[in-house]
């Protein structure tokens, strides 16, 4: 009887280590990294259990065995949830290298410039793969979209001079509306709150557009937006060759026929008064400058290359001022 009983005992004991050995077998073959594949973005919008975003990577075939790896993740204690966040896929990666990979989603920096327009931050996103040109301006033309999540007026068509011009962090595969909704919220946080809510956002937006692409220099925007001022109260058309640029879509010198031969609400060679809305996303500088330009009676100024303008009341002094910029510029071009 305690012959039978050793013999099934070791029988059982024999048993659970050839069933031990062949799972530890299948584990590892689970395990191993699939070969093939390509160097792609996975995006999770929400934060996610982890065995359902390694069931995701299975299906897209960078995980042999889901099961097996949260298996393995529960054991090595790691199975903690996967961040909201875009996330770089590669091919042939351990169980440890995946695992890895979802703990750390994917920080991108992306600068969009103050003298951007919608357009060319919209080329800028795709290059940086955080969305299409193509989606980012379909979703800027649909403001009523995001005028619920936003205390301040949006106007009707476009959302131009309202995506406030930073630094953000855009991960690839983030989208538009997205990009569009961390914009925004800067624009309440530096421009909206700042400047204390004003009245007459939009035309303040207008102006200072044009204040942005006009100075270089933050001391003189109140400055340039006194000359606006002046000109639209005399009746005078601005002139401004940025609102020719905006009409073309193109940012380069202008041919001296593009003056006239631009037809836009957007030139200022053409039209009166302001043009019909923002020609590029202004700084809160530029912004503050429209609301509370100078008072002067400067008409004209003309850069000069050391970034600062010089300023005039009367065009025969405007044109001193042209010559002046000349002599500076043939100057400049005769250094070595």
């Amino acid at each position: 009887m305690k012959r039978t009983f050793r013999k099934l005992v070791r029988m059982v004991v024999l048993l659970l280590l050839l069933a031990g050995a062949g799972g530890y077998w299948w584990l590892n073959e689970q395990l191993k990294p699939l070969a093939g594949g390509t160097d792609r973005y996975l995006r999770f919008e929400s934060r996610t259990d982890l065995g359902d975003a390694l069931t995701r990577l299975e299906k897209e075939g960078y995980v042999r065995n889901a099961r097996a790896l949260f298996l393995y993740a529960r054991v090595r204690r790691q199975n903690v949830p996967v961040a909201t966040g875009t996330y770089r896929l590669k091919p042939n990666l351990d169980r440890d290298a995946v695992l890895a990979l979802l703990r750390k989603p994917i920080r991108q920096m992306v600068r969009v410039p103050a003298y951007y327009w919608i357009a060319r931050t919209a080329k800028l996103l795709e290059e940086k793969e955080v969305c299409t040109a193509a989606e980012y301006i379909a979703a800027t033309r649909r403001p009523a979209d995001f005028q619920k999540l936003f205390p301040f007026p949006l106007p009707a068509d476009s959302l131009e001079g309202y995506l406030y011009p930073d630094t953000y962090d855009l991960p690839p595969l983030l989208g538009a509306e997205q990009t569009i909704m961390r914009q925004l919220a800067a624009f309440q946080k530096k421009v909206w709150e700042p400047l204390g809510e004003p009245k007459e956002l939009h035309r303040a937006l207008v102006i200072g557009s044009m204040v942005q692409l006009e100075a270089a220099l933050d001391e003189e925007r109140p400055k340039i937006a006194g000359v606006i001022e002046n000109r639209i109260a005399k009746k005078m058309r601005l002139q401004i060759d940025a609102t020719v640029n905006y009409a073309l879509q193109e940012w380069r010198p202008l041919l001296r026929a593009e003056y006239a031969s631009v037809k836009s609400p957007y030139n200022t060679y053409l039209i009166p008064g302001l043009p019909p809305g923002p020609i590029c996303s202004p700084t809160v500088a530029s912004i503050a400058g429209a609301l509370h330009p100078d008072k002067h009676d400067y008409l004209y100024y003309v850069a000069m290359p050391e970034r600062f303008h010089l300023f005039s009341s009367d065009y025969g002094e405007h044109l001193r001022n042209i010559q002046k910029r000349k002599a500076a510029l043939a100057k400049e071009a005769a250094k070595p």
